[in-house]
């Protein structure tokens, strides 16, 4: 017998037509025509030509791959889905871009769960902004949502403002443009000019926020750039008034008593004045002191929840009261992502 000859009913596996990569299905006998006659069994084929009940070399490597594919596909279906993929790969998912519609998991693994953790994931996502206007200037702070350097901050920190300077957390400096406003939500969206290669933050989904949420928060109170705090979310869905009278709020926000705001039937930080809006808010007891306005307040796994908006901060207050007392308030992630079409449409501007 010559060596390229096949024995007659020897199954010859080549490549798979479905997909080269699984094993081979097991081979199965000739079944007979029904009332046909007997076909004798065939010869035993010689070795060289018999195939292996078992090719290891081929199961051994499909299910593994397999497995792979099934979770890419999986991950391709749901952002949630990446956190499984991750734990099978043995990686860890960073935020690109500000474009998720559902929780990931940003921090380091060896950081999870940690203060630590998100301060490293978050920091390079989080700006000092120097607004400067007719009546004077105050610091306030931001989150970038994309690489190419739009930030999202409040309304109240560039209103009025004629020039407006961005630091980044690696020490560099912008100049920046308002693109829009939404003076009804508190929200700004800026653009700094030939910025490339800033991290995004990851915006996550506020709906999943619950009451006793560990959180972080990062800004510059005070003008201290990248000032970390942690606390909890102390409750949610809160009315809280903030002014709309720019001339106003920046006059006291910018003498150091923070940005003008009503709870509860309460007024803090001055007057807030006639023209207020309202809008339902996260409430934290992580500290907040003027500054952090436009800042993120971030989940345990480094997903934006929350623009920090208001924050009791006393001025002139006894040594005993003064600081932060634990009283501030974010705009869910999830008004901001509903608004930021109309922002970068230019609204308000």
């Amino acid at each position: 017998m010559s060596e390229n000859s096949r024995p007659s009913g020897v199954p010859e596996y080549g490549p798979s037509p479905v997909n080269p990569e699984w094993p081979p299905p097991p081979p199965q006998a000739p079944q007979q025509p029904a009332g046909g006659p007997a076909t004798p069994p065939a010869a035993a084929a010689p070795a060289a030509f018999a195939a292996p009940a078992t090719p290891v070399h081929r199961r051994s490597r499909g299910p593994a791959k397999l497995l792979v594919a099934v979770a890419i596909v999986a991950a391709a279906v749901g952002g949630t889905t990446a956190y499984g993929v991750q734990e099978l790969t043995g990686g860890s998912a960073t935020g690109v871009t500000a474009s998720s519609t559902a929780d990931t998991d940003v921090v380091p693994a060896s950081l999870k769960g940690t203060v630590a953790g998100v301060a490293k994931a978050v920091s390079p996502s989080i700006v000092e902004i120097k607004a400067a206007s007719s009546s004077g200037s105050a610091t306030g702070s931001g989150v970038i949502v994309t690489e190419d350097g739009e930030v999202v901050t409040n309304n109240h920190v560039v209103a009025g403002a004629s020039q407006i300077q961005v630091r980044t957390s690696d020490g560099k400096s912008y100049s920046a443009q308002v693109v829009g406003t939404d003076p009804a939500k508190d929200l700004a969206l800026i653009k700094l000019e030939d910025a490339s290669g800033l991290k995004a933050a990851t915006l996550g989904d506020s709906d999943g926020v619950q009451v006793g949420d560990q959180v972080v928060a990062i800004g510059s109170p005070e003008g201290l750039t990248g000032t970390v705090t942690s606390g909890i979310v102390s409750a949610l869905d809160r009315d809280v008034t903030v002014s709309t009278d720019e001339s106003q709020g920046q006059q006291q926000w910018q003498r150091g008593g923070g940005w003008p705001f009503e709870f509860e039937g309460q007024e803090f930080n001055g007057d807030t004045g006639g023209s207020t809006t309202t809008y339902k808010a996260i409430q934290t007891d992580a500290s907040l002191n003027p500054g952090n306005s436009g800042g993120a307040l971030i989940d345990m796994n480094g997903n934006i929840i929350g623009i920090n908006s208001a924050m009791y901060a006393p001025s002139g207050a006894e040594s005993s009261t003064a600081g932060s007392v634990g009283l501030g308030f974010a705009i869910p992630v999830n008004t901001l992502k509903a608004d930021l079409p109309e922002l970068r449409a230019g609204a308000g501007s």
